[in-house]
């Protein structure tokens, strides 16, 4: 039981200890990438939405 609470413990500092070692976005960074990934969920939405469309209309050309 002590072993457990111990490496609980280890891992929680070296965790933190990790933490302070990153270095993180400023605004301007954090808006850019934040743009980056909407730009790109968009873009794959419409490529899935477009591709749907496409195949439903050669199913129901089939059927």
């Amino acid at each position: 039981m002590k072993r457990s609470f111990k490496s609980l413990f280890s891992f929680f500092s070296e965790s933190w200890a990790e933490l302070k070692k990153v270095r993180w976005p400023n605004r301007k960074e954090l808006t850019n990438y934040t743009l980056i990934v909407l730009g790109t969920v968009i873009v794959i939405t419409l490529y899935f939405w477009v591709l749907d469309i496409g195949i439903s209309y050669v199913i129901d050309a089939i059927i």
